[in-house]
């Protein structure tokens, strides 16, 4: 690792000076320290690739310094060096997460080797975690289901879109799918590889909200006590969400204004920028152009984001897709909790192609897992689904008869009002007005007691 950052913590002058000398030829960034506590605070301000610490040191020790790393950057390798090595002290350092244990006097053409494989096996992590990353967002992010016009516009779109790495507004109500279309643009772009990370502007306050995105420098605030990637920069060659961008304060506005005109930013309580290079996608369920026309949102930014948009429908809108999205999520969610459903029952299926859904698809989700958890056999029935589509099941005709019977709408009704009153059937009997012996014969009779 060319211009790897490697801290040095050692007391004596001549050997810290060699070894700062060795490792600077072989083209690494050094910091050099005499003491534990003097590389503590370094590793509290900066960020390093790797860490040789001395492990006879007053008043903070290697075993501290080693300590300390491990807590701020778990995957950062520690290298202890000591002149007074004892088979106790080694195990000591090993048990707390060393790379190696190097007595002196040793070799320098050794360390140099111990040195590269410590920052190979780095990077190697590194590189392994985010394939990992990389592997489950692909595994996370499922398809975009829907074969209706709408669906299949919408699909075609983002197709011609994903390479362009162009900034791309997606627009939609609430819980129509928008995180989707997102991941499916990125899923599809140039960036793929790349990290894809999201944030909801409307989730945090203006402070939080800075420091989510841009990170912070060591005591930039009270509690700070080491330097913070933010999102940005942890993406850093990737995608960033920004769900609910009509949302964000207008003093962040003009923040995230700078990021894309000038492809850097500053963190929290710092001076120095830093380049990124990334992807912007947004969203919002509000009418932006009415919120530049009310001073709420930045007209530049509008435009900064709005170089393409995307409309995702309502699920009420494209109701073709209710059956396929359903068996989707049956399936899922009978993965999940390790259920064996087979089938939607009809009645269910009218009841739900009627609905208007005002939650859209993740309303439908929640419908459906509700369902499955409820279920005992192999069918989704009527009596799975929450007591106001269950209610709605009493406008809705049945294939076989064409309208539900009288007895199934008074069943299904007298179902819904106990449910409605924690089936206290004193108050269901009030509400029913009749009295609670005839609500009891009732109750035999649909074999609902």
């Amino acid at each position: 690792m060319q211009g790897a950052k490697i801290l040095i913590a050692e007391d004596e002058v001549i050997a810290r000076e060699n070894l700062q000398h060795i490792l600077r030829k072989d083209g690494y960034t050094v910091v050099s320290v005499e003491h534990g506590a003097a590389a503590i605070r370094e590793l509290e301000k900066s960020e390093f690739d790797l860490v040789m610490t001395d492990l006879r040191m007053q008043p903070v020790d290697g075993l501290q310094v080693l300590k300390r790393a491990k807590e701020l950057y778990p995957n950062l390798e520690v290298i202890v060096v000591t002149g007074f090595a004892t088979v106790g002290s080694a195990v000591e350092a090993m048990q707390q997460g060393a790379y190696y244990y190097v007595p002196k006097p040793y070799k320098i053409d050794e360390v140099r080797i111990i040195v590269r494989q410590a920052l190979e096996k780095k990077s190697l992590k590194q590189e392994v975690r985010e394939l990992r990353e990389r592997v489950k967002c692909r595994q996370d992010t499922p398809l975009l289901i829907g074969n209706s016009p709408q669906m299949e516009i919408l699909k075609k779109t983002i197709e011609q879109i994903a390479p362009a790495d162009c900034s791309v507004l997606i627009l939609g109500e609430t819980g129509t799918g928008k995180e989707l279309v997102a991941k499916t643009i990125h899923s599809q772009s140039l960036r793929t590889d790349r990290r894809f990370l999201a944030i909801n502007c409307g989730a945090f306050s203006e402070e939080l909200l800075a420091n989510e995105l841009f990170g912070h420098e060591k005591e930039a605030f009270t509690g700070a006590r080491g330097i913070k990637k933010g999102l940005l920069e942890a993406a850093q060659g990737g995608t960033v969400f920004l769900d609910e961008i009509g949302d964000m304060p207008l003093s962040m506005q003009v923040k995230l204004l700078r990021v894309l005109q000038e492809k850097a930013f500053i963190r929290v309580g710092g001076t120095d920028e830093i380049p990124v290079d990334i992807r912007i996608l947004a969203a919002t369920n509000k009418d932006l152009k009415r919120e530049v026309e009310l001073g709420k949102f930045r007209q530049d930014l509008y435009y900064r984001l709005n170089v393409i948009t995307l409309q995702v429908p309502r699920l009420a809108d494209r109701k073709d897709d209710i059956l396929l999205l359903s068996l989707h999520f049956l399936r899922r969610i009978c993965q999940a909790q390790e259920k064996h459903i087979e089938a939607i029952s009809d009645e269910v299926m009218d009841i739900l192609l009627s609905y208007e859904f005002p939650g859209n698809v993740r309303e439908l989700e929640n419908i459906m897992e509700r369902a499955v958890t409820l279920a005992q056999d192999k069918t989704i029935e009527v009596e799975h689904l929450p007591p106001d589509l269950r209610q709605l099941a009493l406008q809705v005709r049945k294939p076989e008869n064409h309208f539900l019977s009288l007895e199934e709408n008074e069943r299904q009704y007298i179902s819904w009002v106990l449910e409605q009153v924690d089936y206290n059937k004193t108050k269901a009997a009030e509400i029913l007005e009749i009295d609670r012996v005839s609500l009891w014969r009732k109750l035999k009779r649909y074999h609902m007691d």
